[in-house]
């Protein structure tokens, strides 16, 4: 399916993406209630991180995923999950059926749709006082490699900008007149990962490409020549997982 962004030529970086905290997941799968009995919609699956995390906690999940080539990776990776179906969709029409879900989640992916529709559809695919998500994970941009990283992206891009993906999400969920209740979840995670695969995961960052454009080759070059300059190997790389989740109101 063709969307505005294609990440056809991200998907294999994006497997090198860091999982989110698993006790901020912990915490919103206990203030929504959730339990095994009841279906997640996880929308623009890509990878399945967020399917996957969802998914070994028990529950059911169906994966909504637009772009064919994430769609394969996140299906290969779920293979020997029984609890987890794929479909084609998007974020602002999921494919899915009314009135179905306790829990609509958008792991990373809510900031690529066009938010007050993809706010419509969740509610009309949640069933009565069913719950919203989404979340992102955040590097933590005091960490002294990833001040590095920022200095170098901002050497060559002075206005670059991170979009809606580290904004605070609360006044558009209010505006849509869909959801209260919205409660914002935080949860500290520390990602090991080799400096090889920290590079193919910029590799992956489409915001940084788009915003790049024939800079994109230069900053990756000076990103893997500062990466290739530390000692360790592996390296830490500290996020925050940060989640928005609201109540549907009545309908």
């Amino acid at each position: 399916m063709k969307t505005k962004w294609d990440y056809t030529t991200l998907a294999e970086a994006y497997l090198k993406r860091p999982a989110y905290s698993g006790v901020a997941i912990d915490e919103l799968i206990a203030f929504t209630g959730v339990s095994d009995k009841d279906i997640i919609c996880d929308v623009g699956a890509g990878a399945a991180h967020l399917t996957i995390e969802l998914a070994q906690r028990g529950h059911c999940v169906i994966a909504v995923e637009p772009n064919d080539a994430m769609r394969k990776n996140g299906i290969r990776r779920t293979r020997e999950m029984k609890n987890v179906e794929w479909y084609e969709g998007t974020g602002e029409d999921t494919q899915q059926s009314e009135n179905r879900f306790s829990l609509v989640t958008f792991g990373s992916s809510f900031n690529v749709t066009d938010r007050l529709k993809a706010l419509k559809e969740t509610f009309r695919i949640l069933k009565p006082a069913g719950f919203f998500a989404c979340m992102w994970n955040h590097r933590d941009l005091e960490d002294a490699i990833q001040k590095e990283i920022e200095n170098i992206i901002r050497h060559h891009i002075p206005e670059y900008g991170y979009g809606s993906r580290r904004e605070d999400q609360t006044e558009i969920i209010k505006n849509s007149k869909l959801f209260g209740s919205i409660v914002k979840i935080e949860g500290d995670v520390i990602h090991k990962q080799t400096k090889e695969d920290c590079i193919e995961a910029w590799y992956s960052h489409a915001t940084l490409k788009r915003q790049a454009g024939s800079k994109f080759n230069n900053i990756m070059a000076d990103i893997q020549k500062m990466l290739h300059s530390i000692k360790t190997d592996p390296i830490n790389i500290p996020y925050t997982t940060n989640i928005w989740v609201a109540k549907a109101v009545a309908k």
